[in-house]
């Protein structure tokens, strides 16, 4: 049994554009420089209500809420340790692990943690490189960071340049991290509207990059409508100066769902927000705005397109996707106000922006998506905490499908979709809100399971380290991984072996 109890809310945004510079990055050992933030580069506050700060206050009162930066938890979670913040300062975002070590994404650059004892992680590197979201993903010596804010050149010490100018930058840059405590910026791609997100798909000798980015304008040179597809780049592992775009794949030859004018409510599809891929079943998972799809990746550079599906009733936006381990059912979050609104409240109710399961069924390009069931926080958030699904991975659990999510300020969440009709919580961990009075973004931006830890980078708090004890999870402690960078899903018991 776990105690459950009440909190709330969530959010975020982008930018777009294109050019090119000299490559320069800056390993911090003291201080950065201050960067000009692009579009979307730093997260918002706004005021609420007089009622509103006043309804946050009594609940903190009355315990119907956690008081303000209050952590609590189920019974089966253990908060080890938290990082706070140090050199890089800015929006905390996603992660990826290889070895020992964490990566650790930061709108203003990245983080590399050592993991020898989890339960006091080292700061190896902290590099200063602006340009938001800075999603990391590594495959051996290569480390990937998507820009996607318009910038005045590709290098580290750009600052914000409007999309409207031809020689503004946006897409992927790749580090060198054979010296994990030095660095070195070697190359840069630029794509079709930035890289708010990218995906790997290693090979023996390239690595393929699936880069996910939206949101065109006619007044944007670099990033023109329609934009119905994602960025494919091929990376030669020897000689990753040569990386390049080599397709963009139309993914909605009718435009994707058109959205608000015909759907109220929805994302009209201008691209894609994330992919997800299982290497070892060729398949992939997009989610894309207005739609979500599922499609054939095996041949990389061609990608195909399986099923598409829509909810036009309770998701607003498709964020994200997890397969299962068994690649029979897909999660795809709904990213409902953008992440920075309160929308883990009785209000918006269970179902918008929760997540959506669906079961995979039929063979090979008769595939289906079949809707089963949505998922959301049993907890109800307060009305100053941004709180929505996001990013999250299995708890590699054999004959069980568990995944550990975060929710911004609604924290993190445990749960069990092994029936995906029936989705349930097994554990949470979250803190109360960061102000009782104003909007302000923070929380779990991703909450991963990596070796026996599930790993957290909080928006705003920094890097948390918590401990899972339950005899439903309790296995997953023997699967040892090399790695993980969660948009690359493993097969944990093949690829893994324990």
């Amino acid at each position: 049994m776990i105690s459950l109890h009440t909190t709330r809310v969530r959010r975020r945004r982008l930018g777009v554009a294109a050019a090119a510079a000299g490559l320069f990055a800056t390993l911090l050992t003291a201080g950065p420089a201050v960067a000009t933030p692009g579009p979307g580069d730093s997260p918002a506050s706004e005021k609420v209500s007089s009622g509103q700060a006043a309804e946050v206050k009594a609940a903190i009162q009355q315990g119907e809420i956690p008081g303000v930066d209050e952590i609590v938890h189920s019974d089966n979670i253990k908060h080890l340790t938290n990082i706070p913040k140090d050199l890089i300062t800015g929006t905390n975002s996603d992660l990826a692990f290889q070895g020992k070590y964490a990566f650790s994404g930061n709108y203003d650059g990245f983080r590399i943690f050592d993991l020898s004892n989890p339960k006091s992680p080292k700061t190896v590197a902290q590099v200063l490189c602006p340009g938001s979201q800075n999603d990391v993903s590594v495959s051996g010596d290569l480390l990937f960071l998507s820009t996607d804010s318009s910038r005045s050149d590709n290098s580290c010490t750009s600052v914000s340049q409007s999309a409207t100018i031809k020689e503004s930058w946006e897409g992927i840059k790749i580090f060198d991290i054979s010296d994990i405590r030095n660095p070195r910026y070697i190359a840069a791609v630029e794509t079709a509207c930035g890289s708010h997100t990218h995906t790997l798909i290693p090979e023996r000798k390239n690595v393929y990059v699936y880069v996910s980015s939206y949101s065109p304008s006619a007044t944007f040179p670099d990033c023109q409508p329609p934009h119905d597809g994602i960025s494919v780049i091929k990376v030669p592992r020897k000689a990753p100066e040569r990386a390049k775009v080599v397709n963009f794949p139309n993914l909605f030859p009718d435009g994707g769902n058109p959205g608000g004018s015909t759907n109220p409510g929805v994302s009209a599809t201008t691209g894609c927000h994330d992919i997800t891929v299982l290497p070892s079943k060729d398949l992939a998972a997009g989610a894309c705005m207005g739609d979500g799809i599922l499609f054939d990746i095996k041949h990389p550079e061609r990608p195909k397109v399986i099923d598409r599906v829509q909810d036009n009733v309770n998701f607003a936006f498709w964020h994200s996707a997890t397969f299962n381990q068994d690649a029979d059912k897909v999660v795809f979050t709904d990213e409902l106000g953008g992440g920075g609104a309160a929308t883990c409240n009785e209000t918006v109710g269970p179902n918008k922006g929760a997540d959506g399961i669906y079961d995979i069924v039929g063979k090979r390009d008769d595939r289906k998506l079949v809707f089963r069931s949505y998922y959301k926080i049993p907890r109800h958030q307060a009305d100053t905490e941004n709180c929505v699904a996001h990013n999250g991975s299995l708890i590699p659990v054999e004959g069980r499908d568990i995944m550990v999510q975060a929710w911004y300020q609604g924290g993190l969440s445990v749960w069990d979709f092994t029936d995906s009709s029936r989705p349930q919580e097994i554990a949470y961990f979250e803190r109360g809100p960061i102000s009782a009075t104003q909007m302000l973004t923070g929380g779990s931006w991703s909450s991963y399971y990596y070796n026996g830890y599930i790993y957290s980078n909080d928006i705003a708090k920094g890097f948390d380290v918590l401990q899972l004890d339950d005899r439903r999870t309790d296995s997953a402690k023997k699967v040892r991984m090399d790695g993980l960078n969660v948009q690359t899903q493993p097969d944990y018991f093949e690829d893994f072996p324990h």
